[in-house]
């Protein structure tokens, strides 16, 4: 039968063990101490071997159990072990994988190369320092200037380490034996206690509680040594986490596309906690709360729910949250989040990230329903937006709908979303604002965006914005609706077919390219209403009419550029829809600018003259473009004459439509 050797006694050689009993194979787990030893579980397919090794005993016992996998999962620190596991798999042609944990080093720290370094160090400076270094290396510290009054040292509560600690003279307060993990307050209660000006310790990652130790010592404004690890990588070792190790221990049993999530003894719980009120969060997320032993979330959140006793971990970034979940030793771990799970929430990117825990998510009371349970509104048939952390188009939304809710993000954003209504029209919208929901402070305030606009608002409120008349737009604008001035404009009929040809979707990024009065590119954002539309215009005086036009019509996702196309092409987001209806002589330029920026995208081009019909056509034979498509629009209006009408002509315009192909392999 296939067997295994891991070399274990650390938090990841714990997790590989529990994953090796579900195998078909026999294991051979080798530990240190009783310790270590303890805390394995127990199969009929795993043998515990407790003990130290030395290089000769190591490359004998190899011989011995003869594995077809050596996994060394020791501590990232226990570099003459893993070296002799190193050594003994090279001379006996065993494949041996070492299994390690992320850095969590950040700036700040002073980095030392080895025990003999650090106390170099920490004799050119004074005052008592604390120790959370393990015990193996206890009696190099003598050497500190002044130890028996100055070093403090921390240490697992094992007979034989705690005896020998006392042999070399450390006991009494000068000692502290206890076993971790430890929290951000029990590190800061430590570091007080032995009134501590330095700590020195080692990068153990977040299963050695290496953050907690680095964030009490700068909460206390306390210098932190660190030693650094040996390096592993330059030595030409593969370095890898205990999910890939379970990967190839599958592949060593012949086990395809094995799913560890059903292995993985941590349970991660993302916690809606409503809008503020830790009596409005959920039975269910109380209790898994209570039974947490780390709580990740913002620096308000975790101070605002944390157990006593329990390991915090401050946090917003998924990535963040992510990485320290997978490193940690703790089994049961909570993610606390504002409001509702389901509502602008950072659940939807951390789930992603988390997918191998399989998360469980506890819903919490909106904002949204906690404003509307104060003024005694429903929210059915309401939109939800957001301009925390986000661009967002609001001003289409409000102007279509009659109810829109609103979250503000940043100081003074609830000021500029006021003025911004004011400014694009909708003065008659009324606003409520509320500000510090179910928390000391709260308070709701309504009226009109001006008789707001000389109140001052908390950076995170919900806006309430009810429009009594909505109004939905088609395409095909009429004329009359647009500022003219002398600046030419694509008519009604023929913007219709443009985008019907463009086919804009909702998040489209889109392009006008010589955008005069900007009709294309005002009816191109209200299809966009998610998404932004770029008008580029070298005439001042036509992007003037288009910032005025913009106001005019309420419609503010709308990005004016000033400048030649294609120069100015290159400055702007790459872009999914574009259209070109001016060219400025520069016609096969653009079309070429626009093809290597946009794969993918949707073009139409308009001419009114033969000459650049005749230049499209030209370039569309030789471009390689797909699905293009050729049309001449012919308009002619009625107009009344005495009791009669005519029809009148506009002048024929062509129009071309085609797709860019997406890039091949080669990019």
């Amino acid at each position: 039968m296939t067997s295994v050797v891991l070399f274990a006694g650390t938090t990841e050689g714990r997790q590989l063990a529990e994953y090796c009993v579900r195998l078909p194979g026999t294991f051979h787990v080798c530990v240190a101490t009783e310790y270590g030893a303890e805390r394995l579980p127990e199969s009929d397919n795993m043998t515990v071997h407790t003990g130290r090794m030395d290089a000769a005993q190591m490359k004998d016992f190899l011989r011995r159990t003869a594995p077809a996998l050596v996994v060394d999962a020791t501590h990232p620190y226990a570099d003459q072990a893993s070296d002799n596991i190193a050594t003994a798999c090279d001379a006996l042609g065993l494949t041996c994988l070492r299994v390690g944990r992320q850095s969590m080093v950040e700036d700040g720290c002073t980095m030392v190369g080895n025990t003999d370094a650090a106390i170099t160090y920490v004799n050119q400076i004074d005052g008592n320092i604390l120790l959370t270094v393990g015990s193996k290396e206890l009696e190099k510290y003598r050497r500190v200037r002044d130890w028996q009054s100055r070093v403090f040292a921390r240490i697992l509560p094992m007979p034989e380490a705690v005896a020998a600690a006392v042999q070399l003279g450390f006991s009494g307060r000068h000692l502290l034996c206890m076993q971790g993990p430890f929290s951000e307050e029990m590190n800061v209660a430590m570091l007080r206690s032995v009134e501590a000006r330095c700590l020195v310790t080692k990068d153990t990652g977040a299963a050695g509680g290496f953050p907690e130790k680095l964030a009490a010592a700068r909460r206390l404004g306390i210098e932190t040594v660190v030693i650094r690890r040996p390096a592993e990588e330059e030595q030409g070792r593969e370095v890898l986490t205990p999910e890939q190790c379970f990967r190839r221990l599958d592949a060593l049993f012949g086990r395809k596309n094995v799913d560890c999530k059903s292995v993985q003894r941590k349970k991660i719980s993302l916690i809606g906690a409503g809008p503020g009120d830790p009596l409005l969060l959920s039975i269910r997320g109380q209790q898994r709360l209570q039974e947490a032993e780390l709580l990740i979330g913002s620096a308000r959140l975790v101070e605002q729910f944390r157990q006593p006793g329990q390991r915090v971990f401050a946090a917003i970034e998924a990535e963040k949250i992510a990485d320290r979940i997978g490193q940690d030793a703790a089994e049961q771990i909570a993610v606390v989040l504002s409001g509702d799970t389901g509502f602008f929430s950072g659940a939807k990117t951390l789930l992603t990230k988390l997918e191998q825990f399989e998360p469980e998510i506890i819903p919490g009371i909106s904002s949204v329903s906690t404003l509307c349970s104060r003024i005694g509104e429903s929210w059915d048939g309401a939109v939800l937006a957001s301009s925390h952390g986000r661009n967002c188009n609001f001003i289409s939304k409000v102007r279509r709908n009659k109810k829109v809710f609103l979250l503000s993000g940043g100081e003074g954003s609830v000021k500029r979303i006021l003025s911004t209504l004011t400014e694009y029209g909708f003065d008659h919208v009324r606003v409520t604002v509320g500000e510090r929901l179910s928390m000391e402070g709260e308070r709701i305030t309504s009226g009109h965006p001006s008789d707001l606009m000389d109140k001052s608002f908390d950076s995170l409120s919900l806006l309430f914005l009810q429009n009594p008349r909505p109004e939905q737009r088609t395409p095909g604008w009429k004329d009359e609706k647009f500022l003219r001035d002398e600046v030419p404009m694509t008519k009604a009929e023929v913007r219709a077919a443009i985008l019907a040809r463009l086919q804009v979707q909702r998040d489209s990024v889109c392009w006008d390219i010589g955008a005069g009065t900007g009709s294309v590119a005002l009816e191109m954002a209200e299809l966009a209403e998610d998404g932004v539309v770029y008008a580029v215009e070298c005439l001042p005086v036509a992007c003037e009419l288009i910032e005025r036009n913009k106001r005019h019509l309420g419609v503010s996702n709308v990005e004016v550029v000033t400048g030649r196309a294609p120069e100015k092409l290159a400055e702007l987001p790459v872009p999914d829809r574009v259209f070109v209806g001016g060219s400025g002589g520069e016609l096969v330029d653009i079309f070429n600018s626009v093809t290597q920026r946009a794969p993918g995208a949707r073009v139409a081009f308009t001419a009114v003259t033969a000459e650049n019909f005749a230049a499209a056509v030209g370039w569309l034979s030789t471009a390689g473009m797909e699905e293009v498509e050729m049309a001449q629009i012919s308009v002619s209006r009625g107009r009344p004459v005495g009791g009669l009408h005519l029809m009148t002509a506009q002048n024929p315009v062509f129009l071309l439509s085609w797709r860019i192909p997406e890039r091949g392999p080669e990019g």
